[in-house]
């Protein structure tokens, strides 16, 4: 199995479980702020969203010959990479939040089909990741992401599940 079929493996597997969490929760419950930490599920799922969104804009560029500056950039610091862009999304309707979900993961796909395994797996490839691969970058920032998330947001689904049924 080559490095891009793994990798676009796992993005789905962990997708799908991810969404299948989440699944049975009404829209007040993802919306419900306090849900995993300060944030709402909508949050997370927003957060999930615009990682995705930079690193295939960080492709694009990597594509082009180019530094993904702004994808180094929050890569170096994501604790404010994550605030700012919890503070510009605030409010998002969440039929658009998962659309742009789906949207951006279909991109991405896209956008691994245009990497070489090479590009993929030698950490020397692409000097601005400080050693790390292509398929690192990839794994960090997409499916080992929403796996942080996931015991969070089972415990939420279950914790509200719970509380409705009047347990």
């Amino acid at each position: 199995m080559s490095t891009m079929e793994s990798l676009l493996d796992k993005l789905d597997e962990t997708r799908m479980t991810l969404l299948e969490a989440i699944e049975l929760l009404p829209d007040e419950a993802l919306m419900h702020t306090n849900a995993i930490g300060r944030y709402s599920v909508a949050d997370v799922l927003v957060n999930l969203t615009v990682w995705e969104a930079e690193l295939v804009t960080g492709m694009m560029r990597l594509d082009q010959g180019k530094k993904p500056g702004t994808l180094v950039a929050a890569l170096s610091n994501r604790q404010e990479y994550n605030q700012k862009r919890f503070a510009e999304n605030q409010g998002r309707d969440l039929d658009r939040i998962f659309d742009d979900l789906q949207k951006v993961r279909v991109e991405l796909e896209g956008w691994l089909e245009v990497f070489s395994e090479r590009d993929l797996i030698q950490p020397k490839r692409f000097p601005w990741f400080g050693g790390k691969t292509l398929a690192q970058i990839i794994a960090e920032v997409t499916f080992e992401n929403e796996k942080r998330y996931l015991p969070l947001l089972n415990a939420f689904a279950q914790k509200w599940q719970d509380s409705r049924a009047g347990r």
